[in-house]
């Protein structure tokens, strides 16, 4: 194994967390909750739009844009002015990592190649990457290959841009959906527990499951299954 990919969005960064704290501080009369969930909910739906052709090639920020401009009247923000939107949007760049993000990718960044393997932008990755730390060696998006993970473009791509076979490519993801996606195009596969991706209040299945080559419960454990 020489590269690892890593899934971002509920992997390596807090996305509930994040949005619910901040929509908390800026709109205390909004349930942060529902409305996280209610965003995040529209993500599958809005990328659907892009895969059939009803919509050409859309960036998650104006994915996420189209989400949020259906959303705020659900939640009695229709009221928002643009800045407050586009302010609003770009919280998905603001993102924070788990506890363990930094550390752990630094620890595996000594033995192996490491990177992005995102939905989100190239922009949006970066900004992240910058504000909370990440020490990618590169930033790889589905905007590099012009398709959506799971489209099998987007894991071979990494093979590719590294110029090395797929069984030499590890994807990191805490979705088995992903995974088992990269698993099909001759990845190695490693479950990353996340078990309140979506909150505190709706925890989520974190059992292993047939075919992945490693399960862990955070990213150090990982490295630590990797020997590093």
């Amino acid at each position: 194994m020489k590269v690892l990919a890593f899934d971002i969005f509920g992997t390596v960064v807090d996305w509930h967390g994040s949005i619910v704290k901040e929509v908390s501080a800026l709109y205390p009369q909004v349930d942060a909750n529902a409305f996280a969930l209610a965003w995040r909910a529209g993500y599958q739906p809005a990328m659907s739009r892009v895969r059939s052709g009803e919509l050409g090639w859309t960036r998650i920020d104006e994915l996420h844009r189209l989400i949020l401009d259906d959303l705020l009247p659900r939640f009695g923000l229709q009221h928002l002015s643009e800045t407050e939107r586009v302010h609003l949007n770009r919280v998905w760049h603001r993102l924070d990592a788990w506890p363990d993000s930094v550390k752990g990718l630094t620890r595996l960044k000594r033995k192996y190649t490491i990177c992005s393997l995102s939905n989100g932008n190239l922009g949006l990755l970066t900004n992240m990457a910058k504000r909370a730390g990440l020490p990618w060696d590169c930033v790889l998006s589905a905007e590099v290959f012009k398709a959506y993970k799971p489209d099998p473009a987007t894991y071979l791509g990494v093979a590719n841009v590294f110029d090395v076979q797929p069984s030499e490519v590890m994807l990191c993801a805490a979705h088995h959906d992903d995974l088992a996606a990269a698993r099909a195009c001759g990845l190695g596969t490693a479950y990353i527990e996340r078990p309140f991706e979506f909150g505190t209040a709706q925890p989520k299945d974190v059992s292993p499951q047939a075919g992945n080559d490693l399960h862990a419960k955070n990213i150090h454990h990982l490295a630590d299954l990797l020997g590093c």
